[in-house]
C-alpha cells in the first residue's frame, strides 16, 4: 500500500500520514453573531482578521486571487493528454493526498460527469458500467521543499461509474470515490434506460494503482445519493453523508477494519429521545444531543429502479435524523466533521462535530451555522489543516470562496475563483502540510468543446503567518 500503510496496521498508526490531522476549533460555537459580518463586498474578511490578508490577482494563476506571498502552480487542466493519450476528463470534484515514497505524492481525484456515449467517454476498457463517463484519475506529483509541486504523470484509474461527486481518504492509502446518483437499468415505469449497470455506490481506489482498478461496487456501505465519507483511524468506521433534503447521516461498521469488500454493517444516525429529529433549522449551536445509531436492513434496494430516499426512508421509518443537504466530511482529533450545505436558518450552511464513542452511540454537536452568504456560503467539501483550522470550498451562486476557519472560530477568505462562477472543490494538503491542492470544478456535462475547463491547482507559501 501507498506510504507504507497496510490494511492490519493502520488503527495501532491512526494519523501517521499526516492525512488525519485536526484542529481543536473551540470557538466556533460563538461565531455567528450579527456584529461578526464583513463590511462590504464579497471578498471582505470577518474581523478580527486572523487570515492572511487581502487577497491579489496571482501572477502564478490568474484564475485566482491569493494573499499576498503565496504561489500557484496549475497542475492538471481537462483536455490535457494524460499518460496513454486520452485527454483529461471534465469536472473535477473530490480528491485526497497520499504519501508514496521520498518527495512524491499521489492525488486520486474524481470525475462528476453524467454524461453516455456518444457525448461522454468511457476512461478506460476496465469499466464498471461501459456507457459511463465518470470515475477517478490519479496524478502523481513531485513536492519541493519549498512546497511548490510540478506533476509527474496523470492516468484514469477509476471507469464506468456516474457522477463522482466527492469521497474521501482512508488511513490505509486508499480513495473511497462516491456515486452520487442511484439512476440504474430501468426507470420509474419499467422502461429500460441506457445504463448498463444500476449506480449508486462506493468504489475503492488504491493510491498505489498504476491504471484503471478492478471497479467493484461495495453493495453493502449503501446505494443512495452519497457525497463524502471519512474514516474513523481508530475503529476503521466509515461516516457516509447524503446529499438530499432532507438526507441522513450514515456510518458503516466494517465485519473486518480496514477490509470493506469483507461486509458490514450500515446505520443511519438518530438523535436520542427525538424521533426523526430535523437538523436543518432551529438549531442551538453548542448543545450536546446525544446519538443513536439505527440499522438499515436493506442497504442495496435489489432494483433496476429505486427512488433516491430509498434507503434514507428506511432510516426515517425507526426514528432517525434528518439534514440538510450533507455534503463535505472529514476527520478530525477525535471526531468527524460533516458540513450540511444549505442548512440553518439563512440556508448558508452548517458544520457539524460528531464525537464517537468507540462503535456505540456518541454526540452530536453544532460548532458553527453561516449567518449568511458573506460569512460563508454553501459549504462543500472541507478538510483539516495542519496549523490547526478547517479548509472549505464554497459552492453557491456568484463568486466563490476557499475559506479558512480558525482553530478560535474566525472565518476569512483565502482563494478567490476569478475565471467563473464553478465552484471550488477537493481541498487536500500535502501529507507534509507544505502544499495545497485544490480544484476549479468545470462543467459537468461534455459540450461542444467550449464549455468551462476542470482544473488543478497547488499552492504554497508562507502558511505559518495565519492558522492553515
Amino acid at each position: 500500500m501507498a506510504g507504507g500503510m497496510d490494511r492490519r496496521s493502520f488503527l495501532r498508526r491512526s494519523g501517521a500520514t499526516g492525512l488525519f490531522l485536526a484542529p481543536s476549533l473551540q470557538g466556533l460555537a460563538a461565531l455567528a453573531r450579527p456584529d461578526a459580518r464583513p463590511s462590504s463586498g464579497p471578498e471582505a474578511p470577518l474581523l478580527p482578521q486572523p487570515g492572511y490578508g487581502e487577497l491579489v490577482q496571482s501572477r502564478d494563476c490568474p484564475e485566482m486571487a491569493l494573499p499576498e506571498g503565496f504561489r500557484c502552480a496549475k497542475l492538471s487542466e481537462a483536455g490535457w493528454p494524460m499518460a496513454d493519450g486520452q485527454p483529461t476528463p471534465n469536472a473535477f470534484d473530490g480528491m485526497a493526498a497520499f504519501p508514496i515514497s521520498g518527495n512524491t505524492i499521489r492525488l486520486v481525484r474524481n470525475h462528476e460527469l453524467r454524461n453516455r456515449p456518444p457525448l461522454g467517454t468511457v476512461l478506460a476498457d476496465r469499466a464498471y458500467d461501459d456507457v459511463a463517463s465518470g470515475g477517478t484519475t490519479t496524478l502523481e506529483v513531485r513536492v519541493n521543499p519549498d512546497g511548490s509541486a510540478e506533476k509527474v504523470s496523470e492516468w484514469a484509474s477509476l471507469a464506468g461509474t456516474l457522477v463522482n461527486c466527492a469521497g474521501g481518504p482512508t488511513p490505509w492509502g486508499s480513495w473511497l470515490s462516491c456515486e452520487e446518483t442511484v439512476v440504474g437499468r430501468r426507470d420509474i415505469d419499467g422502461a429500460p434506460t441506457a445504463w448498463s449497470q444500476n449506480h449508486g455506490y462506493i468504489f475503492e481506489v488504491p493510491a498505489s494503482a498504476d491504471g484503471p482498478v478492478d471497479p467493484t461496487p461495495l453493495r453493502p456501505m449503501g446505494r443512495f445519493v452519497h457525497e463524502a465519507i471519512a474514516v474513523d483511524p481508530e475503529t476503521g468506521i466509515v461516516y457516509e453523508t447524503e446529499d438530499q433534503d432532507p438526507g441522513g447521516f450514515f456510518r458503516f461498521v466494517p465485519d473486518e477494519p480496514g477490509n470493506l469488500r469483507a461486509g458490514g454493517k450500515l446505520q443511519m444516525l438518530g438523535v436520542v429521545g427525538r424521533r426523526n429529529y430535523d437538523t436543518r433549522t432551529q438549531q442551538t449551536q453548542g448543545e450536546r444531543l446525544p446519538v443513536t445509531w439505527i440499522d438499515i436492513n436493506d442497504p442495496d434496494p435489489d432494483s433496476d429502479f429505486i427512488s433516491p430516499d430509498a434507503v434514507y426512508r428506511q432510516g426515517l421509518r425507526r426514528g432517525g435524523a434528518g439534514f440538510a443537504r450533507l455534503e463535505g466530511c472529514c476527520a478530525g482529533e477525535g471526531f468527524i466533521y460533516f458540513v450540511a450545505s444549505s442548512g440553518g436558518n439563512a440556508g448558508s450552511g452548517q458544520i457539524w462535530q460528531y464525537v464517537p464513542e468507540g462503535d456505540r452511540g456518541g454526540e452530536l454537536l453544532l460548532v458553527f451555522e453561516s449567518p449568511g452568504p458573506e460569512v460563508l456560503k454553501q459549504p462543500d467539501n472541507i478538510c483539516t489543516s495542519p496549523r490547526g483550522g478547517l479548509v472549505v470550498c464554497e459552492d453557491g451562486d456568484g463568486v466563490d470562496f476557499v475559506r479558512g476557519i480558525s482553530p478560535s472560530g474566525e472565518v476569512f477568505p483565502f482563494m478567490r475563483n476569478d475565471l467563473n462562477d464553478y465552484e471550488w472543490a477537493g481541498a487536500c494538503f500535502s501529507p507534509h502540510g507544505r502544499t495545497l491542492f485544490v480544484n476549479i470544478q468545470g462543467a459537468l456535462w461534455v459540450g461542444d468543446g467550449t464549455e468551462p475547463k476542470g482544473m488543478t491547482f497547488a499552492i504554497w507559501g508562507p502558511w505559518e503567518n495565519g492558522t492553515l
